[in-house]
């Protein structure tokens, strides 16, 4: 029986088929590396998700994480999950071989791991984190740092946070108040709250490894005066032994609408409950120069918003998936058409508007897919790059489609989760089937990591401006490359790609007119809009690059890939006239709407 968790045939096809991941293997980086051991790494994260990972998803989110106020107790087969995963070697697997790591393409891990998101994203969050941590450390951090901190978290020993948000300022990084005081030893006290820390506190490993924003007393006013902190739970000393207990407290859990099986807290550091060598506040290790938090941070945080979109392309495709094989096995009704009434029912999936449910998650969850995977192979190629100009390239577009990539699926993999439940009919509804779950474990998927609208923000307030707009010039010359292939292959492939060719015209041409206008204000109150219609185009792209890939081949796998397409550009993509008319206008509503008249 085919998997209800991803589509090996699916990702079959985007990398090998699509991508062609096994000519990375030509470049020094990944040369230790064949077709053969890319696809015994997603063997193994299949059977893993399916063997530990998804049967504790559903009794993890009724038996959410709880704290009797000095230890967080949770289901044992979290803990097993993890080691699973650890034991297999695969949380360093996109990682330096210096450090221990397999050296993978990353295309290749997140296409792996995106198997555990979908079989139980609440215990696979606590590895994205600790990966995403470890990497920032690696590349910021000292020497020391490293051996004493990242080693540790790849073998599974520790594990990692990262600690941003605070109750009073939210997204607003500014306003933070987690102040770190230095001393004469060279270290820092920690002293403040964090909010929303996932995978904040628990017993799962050895140690927990914090990455803490905080102000050096005396720095610079806003984001300018923000450091970065490693602050361990328990201190480790110079032979690796985990110590003393540091003080960071876990103050409370907050309970959540989904993705409950992973622990997310309120932590306080330097309160008193504990004083590490007899001093006051959380000891902390600067991790590069001072005042460079954000800057560090974005490496880890640009990682994250990339698995965020994964998750929430797992979540979708599972979604599709579960709600495809009960609209298969469901028989109700009979064709609109039918005379004989005594006629047996028919599976659901014969009926015109289940299919065009299916339809369209098959369309956002495989589109979504393809982008996720293309933004990897970037990744794969900034880390192997045989010249300036490729590296330029790839950090253009990645830059540019990191937002997209972040919230596109959160959006509409969410609404993928929606149409499963859909066509679940009222057993959608009821906690028997797992579609309601992947609902509302998706629903967070657009608010953290940098809700939607911060994401808009970073799109057109920045990357579709910066160096004069060199980030849009590369997707540009990206698409154009694609609409040429499709002309050059003529019939419908043609037709389409003349399609994508005006919509991404007419994006630019209403880009440079928002910003020609001078009104900044008004450009900027639809940044949700821009994004909406920036992320629709780009998925048409991705799909008419996989219609380029399907080209000429026979079988229902490639029929339902050209069927998928042509519902995009038929049912989605003509969507995007209507928001580039709105956004050209420069319409002010939003702005003009006084709070006193809500």
């Amino acid at each position: 029986m085919k998997s209800t968790l991803l589509s090996r045939r699916d990702l079959d096809f985007l990398l090998f088929e699509w991508l062609r991941i096994d000519e990375l293997t030509k470049r020094e980086r990944f040369a230790e590396h064949s077709r053969e051991t890319f696809a015994d790494v997603l063997e193994l994260c299949e059977q893993l998700a399916e063997r530990y990972f998804a049967p504790h998803n559903k009794k993890s989110d009724a038996h959410e994480p709880s704290f009797d106020g000095s230890t967080v107790t949770m289901i044992p087969e979290v803990k097993e999950a993890l080691e699973a995963f650890a034991g297999a070697d695969l949380i360093a697997m996109a990682m330096d071989q210096e450090l221990g790591g397999a050296q993978l393409p990353a295309t290749v891990a997140q296409a792996g791991f995106a198997w555990l998101s979908a079989a139980n994203v609440s215990t696979a969050g606590y590895v994205m984190l600790t990966m995403a941590n470890a990497n920032l450390i690696a590349k910021f951090g000292t020497a020391d740092q490293v051996a004493r901190f990242v080693k540790p978290m790849l073998t599974g020993r520790f594990s990692g946070t990262m600690c941003l948000s605070e109750t009073q300022a939210g997204s607003s990084l500014a306003d933070i108040t987690t102040r770190a005081e230095p001393r004469d030893d060279g270290g820092y006290r920690l002293f403040g709250s964090k909010m929303w820390i996932s995978g904040g506190d628990h017993e799962l490993t050895d140690n927990i490894v914090h990455l803490v924003l905080a102000k050096i007393p005396g720095g610079p006013p806003g984001t300018k005066g923000i450091s970065l902190f490693i602050v361990p739970k328990y201190l480790v000393g110079d032979d690796g032994a985990v110590g003393e207990r540091n003080d960071v407290v876990l103050a409370g859990l907050n309970h959540k609408m989904g993705y409950r099986g992973i622990t997310n807290t309120v932590l306080n550091f330097g309160e008193g409950a504990f004083r590490p060598g007899g001093e006051p506040g959380a000891v902390g290790y600067l991790v590069g120069e001072p005042h460079r938090g954000i800057s560090q941070m974005f490496h880890m945080m640009n990682e994250a918003r990339l698995g965020v979109g994964m998750g929430a392309i797992a979540l979708g495709y599972t979604g599709y998936l579960k709600s495809l094989r009960y609209a298969r096995e469901r028989p109700q009704g009979r064709p609109p058409t039918a005379k004989d009434l005594a006629a047996p029912q028919i599976p659901i999936i014969e009926h015109a508007d289940v299919k065009r449910m299916l339809l369209a998650q098959k369309s956002y969850v495989e589109g979504a897919m393809a982008l996720a995977l293309y933004c990897a192979r970037l990744v794969d190629v900034q880390h192997s790059a045989e010249s300036s100009d490729e590296l330029d390239e790839a950090t253009l577009l990645l830059d540019i489609l990191t937002p997209v990539a972040k919230s596109w699926p959160s959006q509409w993999c969410l609404e993928a989760n929606n149409l499963a439940i859909q066509v679940h009919g009222g057993y959608g509804y009821t906690r028997e089937y797992d579609v309601e779950q992947h609902y509302r474990d998706n629903r967070l998927n657009p608010i953290h990591e940098g809700t939607h609208g911060i994401q808009s923000l970073d799109l057109l307030g920045r990357k579709v401006t910066q160096r004069g707009g060199a980030s849009l010039r590369a997707l540009n010359d990206a698409v154009f490359q694609s609409v040429h292939a499709a002309d050059a292959a003529g019939g419908e492939l043609a037709e389409l790609g003349a399609q994508l060719d005006a919509a991404i015209r007419r994006l630019t041409a209403v880009t440079m007119a928002m910003f020609g206008s001078g009104d900044i204000d008004a450009a900027l109150a639809n940044s949700a809009v821009y994004l909406e219609a920036f992320g629709h185009i780009t998925v048409a792209w991705m799909w008419l690059e996989q219609l380029l890939a399907a080209h000429g081949k026979a079988g229902d796998f490639y029929d339902g890939k050209r069927q998928a397409g042509r519902y995009f550009f038929r049912y989605e993509l003509p969507k995007t006239a209507a928001q580039l008319d709105l956004l050209q206008s420069l319409d002010r509503t939003t702005l003009e709407m006084r709070p006193d008249w809500f």
